[in-house]
């Protein structure tokens, strides 16, 4: 007997079954339903901050001497230095473009350099005198990288650069000449 001719003979049993079946499907199709809700934060915008350098003699010479003799009156020069950014950062100066006219005797070995501090602008414009602290004390050829310390966005400094001719160059250095590009960073 196949399964058409028993549903055929028993219709009421064949409603029945497909009655069940339809309810069991309702009920499954109506369980699915619920609550739902949903929330958002919308428009998150991020932006990144920056370190810029301000330099009050951008592009120019701190210190230009002539016609040195040993043990001359140190030359000075006054720069500016400003962390013009939004973020603190690690400012530090360091040389580069060392040019001597005679590689035997160059000249920056014997031009001995000190740079001061002056101290930074937050209490009005800063003063460079005796007791400022020294950031290098050397030979213009050994600089390599002095740290600054830190500045806070908008921080300025105030920075003396004196050079002199060494008591001690001998007469192999006559004529010498010689130039050093100083280079502010920050990190």
């Amino acid at each position: 007997m196949s399964r058409l001719s028993y549903f055929a003979r028993h219709p009421k049993r064949t409603l029945g079954s497909l009655a069940a079946v339809m309810l069991a499907s309702a009920i499954t199709v109506g369980s699915s339903a619920s609550f739902t809700a949903t929330s958002a934060n919308p428009s998150n915008t991020f932006a990144a901050g920056s370190l810029a350098i301000t330099n009050s003699k951008e592009g120019l010479a701190v210190l230009t001497a002539s016609n040195m003799k040993p043990g001359d009156a140190a030359t000075t020069g006054i720069v500016d230095i400003q962390n013009s950014g939004t973020l603190a950062g690690d400012f530090t100066l360091s040389t580069s473009a060392i040019t001597n006219s005679d590689a035997v005797y160059p000249l920056t070995s014997q031009l001995d350099l000190v740079v001061k501090d002056c101290g930074d602008f937050a209490s009005g414009t800063p003063t460079c005198d005796a007791g400022d602290p020294e950031i290098y004390g050397g030979t213009v050829d050994g600089v390599g990288t002095e740290a600054l310390g830190s500045f806070d966005a908008d921080e300025q400094h105030r920075y003396q650069f004196s050079v002199q001719l060494n008591s001690s160059a001998g007469d192999d250095y006559q004529s010498g000449d010689a130039s050093v590009q100083f280079d502010w960073n920050a990190s």
